[in-house]
């Protein structure tokens, strides 16, 4: 994607000297340093082939099978159309005990980051964002298990994959791309809970306002799942950066100044909350952040899952519901978001009407307060709260179940900055704590998204940015985290050869509970891998 800063000069030149015009289930091929490596006293034209440290998706020893989704050179913003038959050598199509996404990708010369999706008879089952490449070339891959739309993989469907690009005199990078599904037959404990029906409410690039929904009459539980990016040039890709509209900043101010939260509205009332993960794309802050290891999330775009369970019992009334999802915090006017959404809907085998209601209802308008004050180094304090509980139950044919949603979100950010923006330094923490009580039994995850960039450019027009973030996350005792840490340098306003870059970066991601380990990290100096170690 092209960016429009949000940073004023510091991002503007840091992302490509002014331009024009947005999981566990990720991993990318990697290989080990052989021995002791060389490391060049700044980047060349060659690196690294992109990689993480996150864990490959696991798959069963069971007959497996493979079919092109997709196959493309995306050179502009025409769309990728085709054809998607189900395999019939792997078991029973829409019964697979596990389907493996992979996107294999190359390019070479001089690019942006761009965001791409993919979908498959309308439901979006992937959206992910590119590598900036080497003038020489790179290779990536991402893989990403999508078993859970294996009712929609079950049957004929239309494909559509885009990922919007610029080829001209100056940016040359053509993305060539292929996509394939591995599927596998089921084994001697038969297939995954996967939902019934998976109902697409959006297109690709848009936020779902009115979306019309009428759910099966049987359903007995129903989540939303929102692939929200900030993204496609504008302030809102960098908005834990927005300030107040009081605040002096080269960016447009919100009244809300960064806070943002990802909301599902049902006729009218908030149904779901989430915090937004602050996504940071490979041309975001420096490029040479990552060169080599992505932000975690940007190349496999983890969805917002709601848990609209307790609302069924009003959504089972056979008439069409209206669906909202807005992005909190945007100004007036502003671009920059999209939230392509898709209902997943389990139904009761034995019962063609399950009957309930909703049962209790509490919530309020999100809390939050913006501290701003100027001077030499400009200051903003930002702290929102917002919570959201609410049961219900449905009678359905194993008995009543009762259902109840307690999910909490926080937000705390500090930005300061100096009046020309050569120094911009910022944190971020969020906070998304969500507890599920079905008949008594909890499941509880808690997510906490940090970032902490601090950018300067010195006298010699050095632009140097320190930038940590972690992604963390523990669901019913299994804690799984994934934290990255860069510090990369380099000369603005120079053609690529003459800017002297250099950088060290770092991710390490960990598994642990309930019988899981898994450690793995990984290092680069220079855009060379120096480290690649696995502690379990």
């Amino acid at each position: 994607m092209e960016h429009l800063t949000t940073l004023g000069r510091l991002r503007r030149t840091a992302l490509g000297l002014a331009c024009a015009v947005a999981s566990l289930g990720l991993a990318l091929s990697a290989t080990s340093p052989a021995g002791a490596v060389t490391v060049p006293a700044e980047f060349g034209t060659d690196y690294h082939d992109p990689l993480t440290a996150a864990p490959a998706i696991a798959t069963p020893h069971t007959r497996s099978c493979s079919v092109t989704v997709a196959e493309a050179k995306f050179k502009d913003f025409t769309p990728y159309t085709g054809t998607y038959t189900p395999p019939t050598g792997c078991g029973t199509p829409g019964r697979w005990s596990k389907v493996v996404l992979r996107m294999d990708g190359s390019v070479a010369g001089r690019q942006y980051d761009r965001l791409g999706y993919l979908d498959i008879g309308g439901v979006q089952v992937f959206r992910t964002s590119t590598p900036e490449p080497s003038q020489d070339g790179i290779d990536w891959s991402v893989e990403k298990d999508v078993t859970r739309y294996e009712k929609t993989l079950g049957a004929e469907q239309s494909v559509d994959m885009l990922i919007g690009n610029v080829v001209n005199d100056t940016y040359t990078g053509v993305l060539d791309v292929k996509v394939t599904l591995t599927f596998y037959a089921p084994g001697p404990d038969g297939t995954v809970s996967a939902p019934d029906q998976v109902i697409p409410l959006s297109d690709a690039n848009s936020v779902t306002s009115g979306a019309s929904l009428t759910t099966p009459r049987n359903s007995e539980r129903i989540l939303a799942e929102v692939y929200a990016t900030g993204s496609g040039g504008g302030c809102e890709e960098f908005w834990y950066s927005a300030v107040t509209p009081s605040a002096s900043y080269s960016c447009q101010g919100a009244d809300d100044g960064p806070y943002r939260e990802v909301e599902v509205s049902i006729d009218g009332k908030v149904a779901g909350i989430a915090s937004p993960y602050p996504n940071v794309w490979t041309g975001g802050w420096s490029p040479y952040l990552w060169s080599v290891l992505p932000s975690p999330t940007a190349f496999d775009v983890r969805p917002l899952e709601f848990d609209l369970t307790p609302f069924a019992g009003e959504l089972n009334d056979g008439k069409a519901h209206t669906v909202d999802v807005s992005v909190l915090g945007v100004p007036s006017g502003q671009t920059g978001w999209s939230a392509p959404t898709n209902i997943l809907v389990w139904q009761d085998a034995h019962k063609s009407v399950v009957t309930g209601a909703m049962t209790s209802y509490r919530t309020s308008a999100p809390k939050v307060t913006n501290t701003y004050e100027d001077g030499s180094l400009r200051s903003l304090v930002t702290a929102g709260a917002h919570s959201l509980k609410v049961s219900g139950y449905l009678d359905t044919s194993h008995g009543r179940v009762t259902t109840t949603v307690d999910r909490s979100l926080t937000t705390a950010i500090t930005h300061h900055w100096t009046p020309d923006e050569n120094t911009d330094n910022q944190t971020g923490r969020w906070t998304d704590a969500q507890q599920v009580i079905v008949n008594g039994h909890a499941s509880r995850t808690d997510r906490t998204y940090t970032l902490d960039g601090r950018a300067t450019i010195d006298t010699d027009n050095r632009l140097r940015v320190i930038m940590s973030i972690d992604d963390h996350a523990r669901t019913d005792g299994v804690l799984r985290d994934d934290k990255y840490a860069g510090d990369a340098t380099f000369t603005l306003g120079v053609a690529r050869e003459d800017r002297h870059a250099v950088a060290t970066t770092s991710e390490r991601y960990r598994l642990r509970g309930r019988g899981a380990c898994y450690d793995h990290t990984l290092a680069t100096e220079q855009g060379v891998l120096t480290k690649d170690v696995r502690r379990c």
